[in-house]
């Protein structure tokens, strides 16, 4: 009876089986501070012993933005849908570069957190989430590269302007977010067993970047490439965020609506394999 009373005060139980939909989302309100503490970890230790730290958010964007400028729009003359060339690609090197760190970061989660998995309890969640926000601090330092660009040109006389999918901005950096985690969550689950995908995914998304609008508008892809373009969901992503900032784009409901119905069903799958592989990855990383 001792015991059975003194079990009841517990404040937590931990089981080694659940299932496979037992995700425990309110666990992870519970440690909203350990988000944070990883959150502040990821930032500062990325930068510690830089010597321009925080500045290579902004150099980053810029240098790659001056070689895209000169590579495809000036060499090779592809189309920027009447835009300076520089505002086109910052555009879509801001909004890409979000995503794909949130893929990539996620993508290791398992393999670069494993000392602490193994050593003591709290919901694995919080690691990936806190990846997916610190990022978002990187992207708001490159927003506003980009509204210091949007702000010379408009002065230069350029022609663009900002539309009503302005108000949609908050759920394309939604979008951006889970699709990055969802596709990151199930990739890290698959290396615990297979590690030849880790060295996979750098080149993979520098590659699927091509596969989008980035370096080019989806009105000058031809025709017949058109519709695999459009199978990329981060395409109707950029576009509406070019046309909601810069005017340009082909934002329809469809497009956005297909990069949602994809987002939700990546990260559902994602959240699912990685609570299936969080149990017990230990064992096989």
């Amino acid at each position: 009876m001792n015991d059975k009373s003194h079990s009841d005060h517990w404040s937590l139980i931990i089981k080694g089986h659940t299932s496979l939909f037992d995700v425990k989302f309110k666990d992870l309100w519970h440690y909203r501070d350990l988000l944070f503490l990883f959150v502040k970890r990821d930032f500062i230790s990325f930068y510690k012993q830089t010597v321009l730290g925080p500045l290579w958010f902004f150099i980053q964007p810029l240098f790659t933005t001056l070689v895209f400028t000169f590579v495809f729009g000036n060499l090779a003359n592809i189309s920027t849908d009447g835009l300076p060339q520089q505002l086109f690609y910052l555009s879509g090197i801001t909004a890409w570069n979000y995503f794909a760190d949130c893929l990539t970061k996620t993508s290791t989660v398992f393999r670069d957190n494993v000392s602490i998995f193994g050593k003591v309890y709290f919901p694995r969640l919080i690691m990936p989430l806190s990846i997916v926000v610190s990022n978002l601090v990187r992207f708001v330092v490159q927003l506003i590269l980009l509204f210091i660009m949007m702000a010379y040109f408009a002065f230069e006389g350029a022609d663009f302007h900002m539309t009503y999918a302005i108000f949609f901005f908050p759920l394309l950096v939604v979008l951006m977010a889970l699709l990055g985690l969802g596709l990151g969550l199930i990739i890290t689950a698959m290396t615990t067993k297979y590690r030849d995908l880790s060295f996979l995914v750098t080149f993979g998304v520098q590659l699927l970047m091509y596969g989008t609008t980035v370096i080019y508008p989806l009105s000058s892809a031809p025709e017949k490439y058109k519709a695999i373009i459009a199978l990329n969901p981060m395409t109707g992503i950029i576009e509406a965020f070019r046309f909601a900032f810069l005017g340009r784009g082909e934002f329809t409901p469809w497009s956005i609506g297909y990069s949602i119905i994809v987002t939700v069903i990546v990260l559902f799958f994602g959240i699912i394999i990685f609570n299936k592989t969080e149990k017990n990855f230990v064992d096989t990383i």
